[in-house]
């Protein structure tokens, strides 16, 4: 259930409300709008119209039954996009925002280089992997807590924010000491647990769409985050996997525009993993810019041909200056930054 203040509602008021829902077993989750406040009353479906009871308490306007499964995403709840502001850089407004860096962090010098590069060429945010969760156990697993150190020191070297992927809901708190967004990716995408961990938690989450998801499916999983009280949940289409062999997977740009129609989240796009080959990143992210995304996740790498990890889809310093000045021209037609 919605419970709709009126623009009048006092503060006092407000508490009320929030300690009747509780009173009756549900959890409320209050979105603070420009002219009027909202709760968002979430718990057991089959006895929820026992809420419709506050319509008679001071301060609310009215009480409206959520028909969305995904309750706290859906623009049912808030109608306003969500702008989620990460040191000074505000993801899901008119800027398009750029997150960029290597697939792995594997030694300081890789990461600091890249951190300053991609920063000078218009990055945004600053992304690197300490822990990989590989298809295959031979494959490089990241530097651990030495990585998230590295990522730190690129973070305060190019004053940039910094994101990496949490793999484990025991690493949260460890990963939060170094980092400025979480990131949950493919694989972990209906990883319950960490997902109501990474919620408890009060940094930024980016949740990465799992590869045979649909998007009922994902904005389930973004609100198993949401409802434990974390509303910073940014939305990473990364593609899906289908019959398709010529790329790594199929990129679902349409999941952009259906997701603007569904939910307030942010939405971004991440062309590296959903390609799986350089040369396609580009095309693809000034697709995305004009599909509606709200950023760009690039994966930029000094030497790819030397990379532990997706070097193949990785871009050089030269070719990620060339895409981010196409990506500009997209977003200016878009009518955006």
């Amino acid at each position: 259930m919605v419970i709709v203040m009126k623009p009048e509602a006092t503060e006092e008021q407000l508490k009320e409300v929030i300690s009747k829902i509780e009173e009756l077993g549900y959890k409320p989750h209050v979105i603070y709008g420009a002219t009027r406040n909202v709760i968002g009353a979430v718990g057991d479906e089959r006895g929820k119209f026992i809420l419709q009871s506050l319509e008679v308490m001071d301060g609310v306007e009215a009480v409206i039954p959520i028909l969305k499964p995904y309750k706290l995403a859906s623009k049912e709840v808030k109608k306003d996009k969500t702008i989620i502001d990460v040191k000074g850089v505000s993801i899901g407004g008119n800027e398009v925002i750029v997150i960029a860096g290597p697939c792995a962090v594997e030694d300081e010098e890789q990461i600091i280089k890249t951190a300053t590069t991609v920063k000078s060429y218009g990055a945004h945010i600053l992304r690197g992997g300490a822990y990989k969760p590989r298809t295959s156990p031979y494959s490089f697993q990241g530097l651990g807590e030495e990585g998230l150190k590295m990522l730190k020191k690129a973070s305060e070297f190019a004053n940039m924010p910094v994101v990496t992927e949490v793999i484990n809901p025991e690493h949260v708190d460890l990963v939060c000491e170094y980092v400025d967004i979480l990131q949950i990716g493919t694989r972990n995408s209906q990883n319950f647990e960490l997902l109501k961990r990474v919620g408890q938690a009060s940094k930024p989450v980016i949740l990465k769409r799992g590869m045979s998801m649909t998007i009922k499916e994902w904005l389930m999983s973004a609100e198993y985050i949401l409802s434990e009280g974390n509303m910073n949940v940014i939305l990473c289409e990364r593609g899906i996997r289908t019959f398709e062999a010529a790329t790594r997977n199929t990129l679902d740009l349409a999941a952009v525009a259906v997701l603007k129609e569904e939910t307030h989240l942010p939405v971004i796009v991440d062309p590296s993993h959903a390609t799986g080959y350089a040369k396609y990143v580009g095309p693809m992210s000034c697709a995305a810019v004009a599909a509606g995304a709200d950023g760009i996740m690039i994966e930029v790498h000094p030497q790819p041909e030397k990379a532990f990890s997706d070097g193949p889809q990785s871009l050089n310093f030269k070719s990620f200056a060339e895409i981010i000045t196409k990506i500009r021209q997209f977003a200016q037609v878009a009518g955006r930054t």
